[in-house]
């Protein structure tokens, strides 16, 4: 069985048997569900066994958390890559994912067969995603994000920093305000130059999955403070704290150039703030007071 989808107008085309499990733990991309018509971005497929192959090791993320996943990234001799997942940091893989240079063919195995294997299932849709599309126009972002008045106004930070938390405090607080995506939107820059952000399927622990698109209003850093200020950051400022929060492997030199592309444009077209905050409404309006 085929099905199509399409996440901030970029198509992708997964192929899984009838049978098989995984279909029954997608509820969250049934609103991105489209035709199978027009380019598709990339494509995986299911599959029991990968070839075994050399691999060199090129990347290793280990959080510090324990409770945080661990993604190991490796190159085939065929100029491939290889990617192994774990859902902790020092846990044994639990699945891989196996794709061509430029990230348009994947297949993935789980060596689990529970609800665990979705996680593989979504960290592959996730990695092709941002890899295969680094390259037009398009950040994936680690971001809390809110619609109010037609514009979506991003919250960036590290993990337990208070994103989620202040994305409440608006949802609370503020009429009117709506919850986009909770942990993954993806910004894309038009050929115009437009900068708008998206909902995806990928929205951590809070079900948020909107096939929904606003223009960005602002992108704020939040940094836990025992008072609140904003204050609106340099085009420098900016470019580095977006680029922390984009996913990519950035020592890939077409991908780091894609990047820096897009980054350029959205730095210079939607202003960006850092939030020193604590956990409450007052908060709120004032980030709201300032990037409204």
């Amino acid at each position: 069985m085929e099905k199509y989808f399409k996440v901030a107008e970029h198509r992708f085309r997964l192929s899984m048997p009838d049978s098989c499990p995984l279909w029954q733990m997608m509820g969250a991309y049934e609103p991105f569900i489209t035709d199978g018509s027009g380019e598709m971005a990339f494509s995986l497929s299911f599959a029991d066994t990968l070839p075994e192959t050399e691999k060199k090791a090129v990347y290793t993320e280990i959080p510090e958390d324990e409770g945080q996943s661990r993604i190991e990234l490796y190159r085939t001799p065929d100029g491939g890559w290889w990617f192994e997942m774990s859902p902790t940091s020092r846990g044994e893989s639990i699945g891989c994912l196996m794709c061509d240079e430029h990230f348009t063919e994947g297949r993935f195995m789980t060596r689990v067969r529970n609800s665990r294997a979705s996680y593989v299932l979504n960290n592959s849709l996730m990695l092709l995603f941002a890899f295969r599309t680094a390259v037009s126009g398009t950040l994936e972002m680690h971001s809390s994000v809110v619609m109010k008045d037609g514009k979506g106004y991003m919250f960036l930070g590290k993990s337990g920093t208070g994103k989620s938390t202040h994305s409440r405090q608006w949802l609370e607080h503020i009429p009117g305000t709506e919850l986009l995506n909770d942990d993954n939107p993806i910004i894309r820059v038009s050929d115009s130059g437009e900068v708008r952000v998206y909902g995806s399927p990928w929205s951590g622990k809070t079900p948020c999955y909107k096939a929904k698109d606003v223009p960005v209003g602002a992108i704020v850093r939040i940094r836990q403070c025992p008072e609140n200020k904003i204050t609106r950051y340099s085009i420098l400022e900016s470019y580095a704290s977006i680029y922390s929060s984009c996913s990519g492997f950035k020592a890939d030199a077409t991908m780091a150039d894609g990047l820096h592309a897009t980054l350029e444009k959205v730095v210079t077209s939607v202003p960006c703030y850092v939030l020193d905050c604590r956990p409450d409404h007052d908060a709120a309006d004032v980030c709201y007071a300032a990037v409204k």
